[in-house]
């Protein structure tokens, strides 16, 4: 990255967030895309304990500014992606300010965490995002992810994207 681009601080969820999450979940940005914020709430608070999943805050000068996480389809019982290669992690991400959103600050975070996981032995990153969900699209494709097929999840119908290590590219 350049040295003038935003660098995030990620770090594992607390208790403590859970009031900012509630607050987020609840955004019509957020909203859209996610379920209902106490069954949301529910399942944050069970992947904290999980070893499938890890749940983090990103945070820009020490504000958390999103929500994210990254997943081992391989781990998970039944999971849909296990047809994808072993060190294949999947990763979801939700910018909680809404002010914040459509200024470039997910594809950043984004493009920050996959580094980060291909540096520690990641071989492909994958993200799902609704097929109407054209922001977090584009966003996915400005941090490098490609269009790899259209599935159904069990949250329904999944634009399915992937980034391999091997295509990594300096986007600076």
């Amino acid at each position: 990255m350049a040295d003038s681009a935003p660098r995030y601080a990620f770090r594992d969820v607390a208790a403590e967030d859970f009031p900012l999450l509630a607050t987020w979940l609840a955004e019509p940005h957020i909203a859209k895309w996610w379920g209902a914020v106490d069954e949301e709430l529910a399942s944050i608070e069970q992947s904290m304990t999980s070893v499938e999943t890890r749940p983090l805050m990103a945070e820009l000068a020490g504000r958390p500014i999103a929500y994210l996480q990254y997943y081992d389809p391989h781990l998970e019982e039944g999971h849909p992606y296990q047809d994808q290669p072993k060190g294949t992690l999947g990763i979801d991400i939700s910018i909680g300010p809404p002010e914040l959103v459509g200024i470039g600050h997910g594809s950043a975070i984004i493009r920050q965490l996959v580094d980060e996981l291909f540096e520690n032995g990641a071989k492909r990153i994958v993200i799902d995002p609704d097929p109407e969900n054209a922001q977090a699209i584009r966003a996915y494709e400005k941090a490098g992810f490609r269009y790899v097929d259209t599935r159904t999840s069990i949250y329904g119908p999944a634009h399915f994207m992937a980034l391999d290590a091997s295509q990594e590219t300096d986007l600076t």
